[in-house]
Order: C-alpha cells, then sequence, then structure tokens
C-alpha cells in the first residue's frame, strides 16, 4: 500500500468477515489497554480482550468482542475475533 495514507484492516470472526477495508486509525482493546494503530505502525502481534473495535475513516465500523488477537505489518492489520452476539 505504498503511497496510500490508510490502513488495510480485515477483521473476521470464527464464522465470517466482519469487516474489510481501508481506514485511517483502528482502536482496539489490548490486553495492556486500550491502544490505537496508524498508518506506518511499527510490527505488532497482541492478545485483545473484551471490548471495542474501533474503525476511523471514510467507513467507520465499530464491534463490541469478547476477545482475539491483532496483527499489524506494513500497514497490514488482520483482526481475528470472538464478536459478541
Amino acid at each position: 500500500m505504498k503511497g496510500t495514507q490508510g490502513l488495510k484492516v480485515d477483521i473476521v470472526s470464527p464464522e465470517k468477515i466482519l469487516f474489510s477495508g481501508e481506514v485511517e486509525c483502528l482502536v482496539v482493546p489490548g490486553e495492556k489497554g486500550t491502544f490505537e494503530v496508524l498508518c506506518n505502525h511499527a510490527p505488532i502481534i497482541s492478545n485483545l480482550v473484551a471490548g471495542k473495535v474501533v474503525c476511523k475513516g471514510n467507513t467507520p465500523f465499530e464491534i463490541q468482542i469478547k476477545g482475539g488477537f491483532i496483527e499489524v505489518a506494513q500497514n497490514v492489520v488482520s483482526v481475528c475475533v470472538e464478536d459478541e452476539v
């Protein structure tokens, strides 16, 4: 995604794809507190706890989750969650 200003984000649950798109930033509930992922974020893999995942940008999206994990690398973000029913 060189030359773009966004993050490519895929949020999936074991059952389905919940969100796939480009966002300006992503806010997630990490084990040690809520954190924000912006463009050019350092690579990271982290567990997620119960809370809200928020995508900000042209296509906003929010979901309450029970937990999961996130991987960030080269402006591509993969989030696997157990979503609330």
